[in-house]
Parts: structure tokens; sequence; C-alpha cells
């Protein structure tokens, strides 16, 4: 019996002991093509030597050095490397140890601004329906997951949430994609003058919401209406990349393609790509020069923030991305497996949406495709896919609750972003294998 408290620790988990490109192979010798890339992390695949040799690199030179006495290269160049190709004002790099943390330091360091800048009545955080920020109580709080959130409930601090731009369930089918978008900024307008305009601190998204609905854009124009609700009332905008974000959309920002530029920044998944733990939180120079000239320290860190192994293992996981052109891969490839899964499943009775950006995809399964209704929550669809795939050599992220937290399955697709064209049509072959044994079982 194993004494590591796993996540679910009634199931028997296979012992994986190497990594093969996209592949990750068992201790039986079994191979599993990463579909996933575990939760959209491991964007280089599992065997890159030159990440490998960097962190071998820097751990022989000096492994680790806390902040509160030095800096290291890695660090300073892997921030510079950021800023250089982040959205417009996005001028410092906060480093952490993952998304989570990320999105912790995001919060605290949108409150430290406004008490500093004189404004401590701005107190409220809004954020949307069916998102996901992470499982830190602060990050919890805000995420919009209602299953995730409930056993919390009584520690969590308050936040407040709107509607999400999920077009698929929430665009009426008389409304065009710039009504849709007017229609939930006009929301958020709403929510902010409900609670006072000058009490609102933030208003956090993610850029395409990932694990609890499954790859969603927004539509076009959605984030430039939200930015201009939020500079009207001088609340922050806060956007969430930590799944979506690196070049998993084909954009190393996936504001990018939307045309907006938020106060702050979150990353981290494909920042290091999985081979050291790290998160970074990117900040406008406005937030970072009130910091500096009121109290002059952020209130806020973590031992192993800035870790120079970690950041060395990022700025090289980044240099491979630039140098192989692997964004314009991404793209190619994920037109490829979007349109090998609409192609699949255009007539398909409980396929009800293939969505999402580069090699960030989504299929959404309804009971009935007319009318979307959901399968009941009961038979845990999203569970027997997981199974079906994994048996098959395939690892996907299905999740339930899609709809409401409750209702809805579908399932994640962020293959690494070095797959080929063989490696797409392999996995359509299998998750469609393994969807139809599923199905047939429900």
């Amino acid at each position: 019996m194993s004494t590591v408290f796993h996540r679910s620790p009634k199931q028997t988990l296979p012992v994986a002991v190497a990594g093969d490109g996209i592949e990750i192979i068992d201790s039986t010798g079994k191979r599993y093509i990463d579909a996933s890339g575990g939760a959209a992390v491991s964007c280089l695949g599992h065997s890159n030597q030159r990440v490998i040799d960097a962190i071998k690199r820097q751990a022989q030179q000096l492994p680790y050095a806390h902040t509160s006495f030095f800096t290291t290269g890695p660090a300073e160049e892997l921030a510079e490397r950021l800023v250089n190709s982040a959205p417009a004002g996005l001028e410092h790099v906060y480093f952490v140890s993952g998304g989570s943390e990320a999105i912790e330091a995001a919060l605290k360091l949108a409150r430290q601004y406004f008490v500093e800048k004189g404004e401590p009545q701005r107190r409220h955080f809004i954020a949307r329906r069916q998102s996901y920020h992470g499982n830190t109580l602060g990050a919890l709080a805000i995420g919009g997951n209602a299953w995730r959130r409930e056993p919390f409930l009584p520690i969590l601090i308050e936040a407040h949430h709107v509607s999400p731009c999920y077009a698929y369930r929430e665009q009426r089918a008389d409304e065009t994609e710039e009504a849709f978008a007017q229609r939930l900024a006009d929301e958020l307008e709403q929510k902010i003058l409900e609670l006072g305009p000058d009490s609102v601190a933030a208003f956090v998204a993610e850029t395409v919401v990932g694990a609890t609905a499954g790859a969603v854009p927004p539509v076009r124009e959605y984030f430039r209406k939200i930015r201009a609700v939020c500079d009207r009332y001088g609340v922050l905008l806060i956007l969430d990349e930590i799944m979506s974000g690196m070049g998993r959309t084909g954009h190393l920002f996936a504001c990018d393609e939307d045309g907006v530029a938020p106060d702050i920044l979150t990353i981290a998944k494909g920042l290091g790509a999985g081979y050291q733990p790290i998160g970074a939180t990117l900040v406008s120079d406005r937030i970072y020069q009130t910091i500096v000239g009121g109290s002059g320290f952020f209130q806020h860190g973590h031992t192993y923030i800035g870790h120079a192994t970690a950041c060395a293992a990022a700025l090289e996981v980044q240099r491979v991305i630039a140098e192989e052109r692997l964004l314009d891969n991404v793209q190619a490839r994920g037109e490829q497996l979007r349109g090998r899964l609409r192609e699949h499943y255009a007539q398909h009775p409980h396929i009800g949406d293939v969505r999402g950006r580069g090699l960030f995809v989504g299929v959404e399964l309804v009971k009935d495709r007319a009318s979307k209704e959901p399968f009941d929550p009961k038979l845990k669809l999203h569970a027997a896919i997981k199974r079906e795939a994994f048996a098959r050599g395939l690892m996907v992220y299905p999740m339930g609750g899609t709809v409401d937290g409750q209702r809805g399955d579908h399932v994640l697709l962020a293959p690494p972003f070095i797959c080929t064209e063989r490696d797409i049509d392999e996995i359509v072959s299998r998750l469609t294998d393994a969807i139809g044994a599923s199905l047939a079982s429900v």
C-alpha cells in the first residue's frame, strides 16, 4: 500500500518511469500519448534535452538563492524576455511556483495597490461563473465553479460573479457576437454599480476558459468591451492565462489575439513546460511604481519565488519555442485537430460543440444535440471517457459540471507543441474510440 496521499487514494495508479517526446512510459512498458499535456503543462513533451541540460548547468552552478538576499541571472533574463514579448504596459514580473500562487499574488497586489494609492475601500473582486483560477483559498474564492467551492464556502473571502463568455450556451439565437459581448459588458458594469464603483478592485477572467468549461474562447470584441468598462470605473483587469498562455493558443500571450492588455496577467504551466515548477505574475508599470513610491515593498512572498533552477528551465523552454518556431506548429496542428474532430462529429447526436484556439481544444458532449441537454451527472460520462482513453494509451483531460458546476461533460485536449500531423491523427483516432465506447456504456 502506498504511503503517498494521492488525489484519489482509492485509485491504484501506474508508475510513470520515463518520457519520450509526447509519450509517457509506465513501469510495464506501456506508452501513453499525452494529449492533454498533463493539465496543459507539458508543451515540449517529456524529454527535451536542451531544457534538461539547462537544469543541470544551473543546479551545478547555483540551484537556489533566497530572493530576500539575492537575484539571479536566470530570473533577470527570463523576466526581461517575458516583458519584451508581453502586451503593452506589462513591464515587471513576479515569479512564483505555480498558477494558484500567481493568482494569489495578483489578488494581493491589486489590493495593496489601492491601499497605497489611497483607495482602501476598493475590496471587491468580480469574476465569472464557471471560471477556475486555482485551489488556494483566495484563488478558489474568486473562481466560479460551484462544485469546487462548495465544501470551503465558510472559509472563502467574499467574491462576486457574472456570466461567462460561453457562446455555445449563453449567446441567444437572435443575438450577434457583438450584441452578446455588449450584453456581457453591460452585466459587468451593472455589477460594478451595484457594489459601488469606488469599492471594486478588479475583474478577473481566463482569456480562454480552461478546465471547468473546456477551451471556451471569447467572442470578438468581448475583452475590448470589458476593458472599456474596467477603465470607466478605475477597476483593474486581471487576465488568467495560466492554462491558455505561453503559446498554447498559438500566441505567446492569448490576449494578443483579442487586442487587449490587462493590468495584471498570470502565467504558469507552459512557462516551464513541467520541467520545473514555476509561474509568474506580470504587472503594469503603473501598479509597480505605486508600490515603489509608497511602502517600497510588496507585502507578500513564498520561499521558492524566483527559484534559480526553475527560471533557468523556463528560460530554455521559451528559447526552444521561439527558435524552433513552435507557435507556427501550434496554429497548424490546432487547425488540423479541430478540423478532424468537427469532420468526424459533424452529425454525431451526442457531440454538441468542438471549440478552442491553437492546441487548446474542447469537445462538449450532450444527451441531445438539438436541445443541448447534458447527460445525467450520475452517469459520470467524463470519467468513463478518461478511463477508456487511458486504457487505449491516451491521456486526455475530461471534466464534469461543464454547464453549471454540476451538469455537463467535456474533454479538454492540450497536446504538446511538438506534435506532428500523424500524432494529431492518432490522438483523434484513439479519442473517438474512447468516446464511442463510453457512450455505448451509458
